[in-house]
């Protein structure tokens, strides 16, 4: 068993395959989860995970070379926009209608027990070299 990083064998198992240029959506409990992606549910009840929570282990998994986030996080949400502006200094912003629609192109998507608006990122994987 690992000791270590994430536990959770489904998503351990979506982020060994995933390559340079896919997206990972991170989305909190209300974001509608297109049909196609990998999905990892890791709600548990309204708040837990955190979408923080969840976001900086992925972090810590990942090589992330882009994000992007609806623009109605930056009146709706004030402290999901400070993370995600935090952690991404070239956040891209678009409408939260237009980020539903790049969701569906996501590789994996991953839902939190997140339960405030618009916490929501989508991350394009890097590499590592």
């Amino acid at each position: 068993m690992k000791k270590a990083g994430i536990l959770n064998r489904q998503l351990s198992g979506a982020l060994a395959g995933l390559g340079h240029g896919h997206g990972v959506l991170v989305c909190d409990a209300g974001m509608p989860i297109p049909d196609g992606p990998r999905v990892v549910d890791l709600a548990f009840r309204a708040g837990v995970p955190s979408f923080a929570e969840v976001l900086d282990g992925l972090l810590a998994e990942l090589v992330v070379e882009g994000a992007t986030a609806a623009e109605e996080v930056r009146t709706a949400n004030p402290a999901a926009t400070a993370l995600l502006e935090g952690r991404f200094p070239d956040l891209a912003y678009v409408p939260h209608e237009r980020l539903k629609d790049l969701s569906s192109g996501a590789r994996l998507i991953v839902r939190t027990g997140e339960a405030r608006p618009y916490a929501n990122v989508l991350l394009r994987c890097g590499v590592f070299f």
